[in-house]
């Protein structure tokens, strides 16, 4: 039994993947753009943000998670990755961004706001938006044999089947690109509440499996997001940030 559960894995993983290299420039800046607005306003000044109640910088038009020395937290760490995948670009990265966030506490971070390395690191943002499009492209594409990877094989072919139906359209893979970068892929067991997660996987396995998928991963997203909230510890008031996150993901619809 073993050995067919590792056969009909290793064949779920072969199938054919969206391929995040086939979305053209034109498709990719779209996209872009649409992040940018969702997770800074557009803005430049966006780029570079600390948010109140958390413990790491949001950097990028995805608000990439940096953490500081010595301060890891749950979340998945974003901006580390980023900045090696423009380093391969051949971008010039400073030394200091190759490590920890260099700013402990938003308080330093935002007594640093005029100040040379953020100047730096927001020209840096500025100046990269497509590359930072491109690489949320990816986590996309890599996404799924990653959910695939921690899911039942029953389970598999439901998380495959919705991932695809999402993918076949343009208004789908934003959804799909814009919500792992928002809130992950959902397969690390630190990013859980009662055991139970928010990310992608959670979503598109909570999505009905026929209809409009972009409709059904909208209200899926909804429903997890606040399942999130009611398991959240009290002292962080997730509640407050509920009503953002609903209009996020319900403007997957438009």
């Amino acid at each position: 039994m073993k050995s067919l559960f590792w056969l009909v894995a290793g064949l779920t993983l072969l199938a054919p993947l969206v391929n995040a290299a086939e979305l053209t420039d034109a498709e990719l800046a779209r996209i872009g753009h649409k992040v940018w607005v969702n997770e800074c306003d557009g803005t430049i000044s966006g780029l570079t943000s600390w948010n109140e109640g958390e413990g790491f910088a949001s950097l990028g038009i995805g608000h990439f998670i940096w953490y500081p020395a010595g301060e890891p937290g749950p979340f998945e760490e974003s901006f580390p990755p980023l900045i090696r995948y423009l380093a391969a670009d051949g971008q010039p990265i400073p030394g200091w961004m190759r490590g920890p966030c260099p700013w402990q506490t938003r308080s330093d971070f935002m007594a640093a706001q005029d100040g040379d390395r953020m100047k730096t690191l927001r020209r840096l943002l500025a100046s990269t938006i497509p590359l930072q499009t491109r690489f949320l492209a990816l986590r996309m594409h890599n996404a799924l044999p990653k959910m695939l990877a921690a899911t039942p094989p029953g389970e598999a072919a439901i998380i495959r089947h919705n991932f695809e139906r999402l993918a076949a359209t343009g208004s789908g893979t934003f959804a799909l690109i814009d919500y792992v970068n928002f809130k992950g892929e959902g397969t690390l067991e630190t990013e859980r509440y009662n055991g139970e997660g928010w990310g992608l996987l959670q979503v598109l396995g909570a999505m009905p499996s026929s209809g409009n998928a972009v409709r059904e991963f909208s209200e899926a997203a909804k429903a997890v997001l606040a399942r999130r909230v009611r398991n959240s510890p009290p002292e962080r008031d997730e509640a407050r940030w509920l009503p953002g996150w609903d209009a996020r993901v319900e403007r997957y619809v438009e």
